[in-house]
């Protein structure tokens, strides 16, 4: 292993990024190839893997993100299994390439967040550094929001820095949803004056994939495709009265959020509605699926539609894949919901590539931050750097 020198100062880097969301599903690895920085950057994806958690894994660390359940010595011990889990998902992306460990030039990691409190400038993401490092023998670069968070932000969203060096279009406003556990958008107003709007519109995948646990008895994960939505009838008058009950709705932007909000108890007492108002399995998972639509919509027409003029909408995460929030969005909406491939961009490696840039704008000594969409006073670089032991 070759060390480098800060700033990096190599115009082309190949790197790994790694990106593990709220929906606690696995680790995403994209590997990737990147050209210069800031508004020059150019992105090749290279290869993407998503080495999946096994159902005791996930449990436990669903266990770990609720108060409730939480444990400090569990904590301690997933910060280096979900760090091994990490190193595997990179050598696993490079298995089947060209390219050899030793060719990498750093690892990108945003790690597994445990407990998010922006309103206290604090917040956990774990999955060692040190352990990815050595494993794999390549700079790690991680914990990227606590710089954020000591400056007055939220330390999220940070997706949007990288979304407006990609996508920013001159031509069309556009809007990017991303659909994982949770669900955010970025807005890139075509004007290059105006300032990137980003910020969580609430819950994605998260409260849809507990339903589908609780109502296949933990015989599934997730409603694949949205086909039981798409079975079932969306009852309006408990949608209506969920969407009234969400204060985080009306909240104004910027904000955040997580499970420390939309947890598996509100998705119990979801489940436990919609049976004592005689609805069948399918019927909750459409309702529940439409509320996520509507937070989103609700989001675009009363926060957004007054303030930027939004002619596209490109929806990348795995709601992209759930057929039922797609079609429903884009008649919600009215306008064109596309997936992240109508940009020659890949939906589902979206978040890991986003990690990668972030890192290489922090090697680069360089602000990746986005004060417009998480609230910080001032553009920081975020990022801690782990080595690994030499040769």
């Amino acid at each position: 292993m070759s060390m480098i020198s800060l700033p990096l100062q190599k115009e082309k880097v190949l790197a790994v990024g790694l990106m593990s969301g709220t929906s606690g599903d696995g680790v995403d690895a994209a590997l990737v190839e990147i050209e210069h920085s800031g508004y020059e950057t150019k992105v090749a994806l290279l290869a993407f893997e998503t080495l999946e958690y096994d159902q005791s894994l996930k449990q436990r660390l669903f266990a770990a993100c609720d108060v409730k359940t939480s444990r400090v010595d569990e904590i301690c011990r997933l910060n280096v299994e979900l760090a091994e889990k990490m190193s595997e998902a990179v050598i696993l992306v490079m298995k089947d390439t060209t390219y050899q460990l030793s060719d990498l030039d750093f690892v990108s990691s945003h790690g597994q967040t445990i407990h998010h409190l922006p309103k206290e400038f604090a917040t956990m993401q774990i999955g060692e550094l040190a352990v990815i490092a050595e494993r794999t023998q390549t700079l790690t670069v991680g914990d990227f929001r606590p710089t954020d968070l000591a400056v007055g932000g939220q330390g999220a969203p940070l997706v949007p820095f990288v979304d407006d060096l990609l996508f920013r279009s001159t031509m069309k406003g556009r809007c990017l949803i991303n659909i994982g556990g949770m669900a955010n958008l970025t807005v890139l107003p075509k004007s290059l004056d105006r300032s990137v709007i980003a910020f969580d519109t609430g819950p994605g995948n998260v409260l849809i994939d507990e339903v589908i646990r609780i109502g296949s008895n933990g015989a599934k994960h997730f409603d694949e495709a949205g086909n039981l939505a798409s079975k079932g009838k969306v009852n309006h008058e408990w949608l209506k009265e969920i969407l009234a009950s969400d204060h985080f709705l009306s909240k104004p932007f910027p904000k955040s959020t997580g499970r420390e909000y939309y947890h598996r108890d509100m998705a119990r007492e979801l489940w436990d509605e919609g049976e004592k108002r005689g609805l069948s399995f399918a019927d909750i998972v459409a309702t529940v699926t439409s509320y996520t639509v509507e937070t989103i919509v609700k989001t675009v027409e009363e926060q957004l539609d007054s303030h930027v003029e939004l002619d596209e909408f490109y929806v990348g995460g795995g709601g992209v894949h759930n057929l039922f929030i797609m079609k429903q969005l884009s008649n919600r909406l009215g306008r064109p919901v596309k997936g992240m491939e109508a940009l020659a961009f890949s939906s589902d490696a979206k978040e890991a590539i986003a990690f990668a840039v972030l890192g290489n704008e922090f090697l680069k000594q360089q602000t990746n931050n986005t004060p417009s969409a998480t609230g910080a006073k001032k553009k920081v670089s975020m990022g801690k750097i782990a080595f690994p032991s030499k040769n």
